[in-house]
């Protein structure tokens, strides 16, 4: 089973999308790979999902990506004596450490790192931007606040910073339990939430120790300062435009989603466009016209995949939400003036062999006219490199790794098949001719081009280019 398009799917699973004929309805309408939301659901709720994605992939016989996304710090306020409080603009709200419920006057924010790194003039914004403060004065354990936006402020409404870095972990404690168990299953990426300096990715990868490749969620100002440090870190990024359109001004978000996929494809790391894509059809069986043409827009740019959040986990039609999004991609990649934008866009490659072979890949398959680029890797280096420069014809990666397999899933153009390692240049091209036949990429007389690299299944040794035409063997 193929695609007809490269860029690749990302589905969240809950309660509208759990069971295995629900998940298979998913893969069958165009999902590649399905996200488990860390911020919802319980241990049993994951594995249970975990399974019929497994048990799917193995009904389909097609690799499946699956991401675990942990769920962060997540910073509030305390409670309120009568439950909520109504603020009026231009009044004062004290916050503090002290546990007592609150009022309209004062209410207790638990997060001491929070009055570490404020300062006068701080803006602070509570229910997701719709109460604004500013920080008139503070102390170790308080700070004095001016209402800027006032209105209505329940207990436990969350807490954004824009501009300011915090002092803490990416990781909670409820996320190194999280992140144990989504290893324990077997998942292939983990998104890593509230991502503000590289060495938060860093932390992540050394608890990972390579069991899975970490994606780094994109929705702090903060990240923005180094960004190219994060992408050289990260396996993937993903621009998270709900926290991200809280923090920053709604105008720029679309400027910083640029700038994350021109950087990423820039570095060949691949991104992931998520959040409010198709947000109407959790309600309707239709997306809007500025839907369609948001998710179109992440796909001109150049994204790795575009994501379903509640569309697909909560919504009263998620089979019809991948649909639509299947379709719009298919729409897009078949228009002549989104072959002229990827011609146009190809990265310089870097100065090394296997940036060299990967280039030679795509120059010659538009040359030739060849059927698929096939690739062979232990590591999925050489298949990332060769997506990179975005061909016209498919990628078929051969991998010795079934989590390699599921891991590129998630990039644009890859389709995976998993077999036995080759020892020779004959059974190379023995094993690319027969794959792309049996996939469905090539029939007799057509050409391929091979990319792999000697020792065969030695990482990072891309330096081989063969061009083979498909016959008997």
């Amino acid at each position: 089973m193929r695609r007809a398009r490269k860029a690749k799917i990302l589905a969240t699973l809950g309660p509208a999308s759990s069971t295995t004929e629900k998940i298979e309805e998913l893969f069958r309408a165009g999902a590649d790979a399905f996200r488990l939301n860390f911020s919802h659901g319980t241990h049993a709720d994951h594995k249970r999902r975990y399974d019929n994605i497994r048990a799917v992939e193995h009904k389909m016989g097609r690799p499946i990506s699956i991401v675990a996304d942990l769920q962060g710090p997540k910073l509030r306020i305390g409670e309120f004596a009568h439950g909520k409080i109504t603020l009026a603009t231009g009044a004062k709200l004290r916050l503090d450490l002290d546990p007592t419920a609150g009022d309209d006057k004062r209410v207790c924010l638990p997060h001491p790192e929070i009055f570490a790194a404020i300062q006068v003039g701080t803006d602070l914004l509570l229910d997701d931007g719709k109460v604004r403060l500013t920080v008139e004065s503070h102390g170790a354990d308080w700070a004095e606040t001016r209402v800027v936006v006032g209105g209505p402020l329940s207990n436990h409404k969350g807490l954004n910073l824009p501009n300011v870095t915090l002092a803490i972990s990416p990781l909670t404690d409820k996320d190194r339990s999280d992140l144990n168990f989504a290893l324990s299953l077997g998942v292939d990426w983990v998104a890593l939430s509230f991502v503000q300096r590289p060495e938060d990715v860093e932390e992540a990868k050394v608890l990972i120790g390579g069991r899975a490749w970490v994606m780094s969620k994109l929705e702090k100002p903060a990240a923005f300062e180094r960004l190219n440090r994060i992408i050289e870190l990260s396996d993937a990024v993903m621009v998270a435009r709900g926290d991200l359109g809280v923090e920053c001004p709604p105008e720029t978000v679309p400027i910083l989603q640029k700038r994350v996929t021109n950087a990423c494809r820039a570095a060949g790391t691949p991104v992931v466009i998520a959040t409010q894509m198709l947000e109407s059809m959790i309600h309707s069986p239709v997306p809007t016209r500025a839907e369609a043409s948001d998710v179109a827009t992440a796909i001109f740019d150049g994204a790795d995949a575009v994501m379903l959040s509640a569309e697909t986990a909560s919504g009263s039609y998620p089979v019809e939400a991948v649909t639509f999004m299947n379709r719009i991609i298919e729409s897009v990649e078949s228009a002549d003036n989104y072959r002229d934008m990827r011609d146009g866009s190809r990265p310089v490659p870097d100065k090394t062999t296997r940036d060299a072979i990967c280039e030679a890949a795509q120059q010659v398959a538009h040359t030739m006219s060849v059927a698929a680029i096939v690739t062979f890797t232990s590591s999925g280096s050489t298949t990332l490199r060769v997506a990179r420069q975005r061909p016209e014809v498919p990628v078929l990666c051969i991998t010795n790794a079934v989590l390699v397999a599921r891991q590129l899933a998630l990039v644009w153009g890859a389709h995976s098949v998993v077999a036995e390692d080759v020892h020779s240049f004959g059974e190379m091209v023995t094993v690319a001719i027969e794959t792309t036949q049996q996939e469905g990429f090539a029939r007799w007389k057509d050409l391929i081009v091979i990319a792999a690299g000697v020792p065969f299944g030695k990482s990072g040794t891309t330096n081989i280019l063969r061009v083979a035409v498909v016959e008997e063997t």
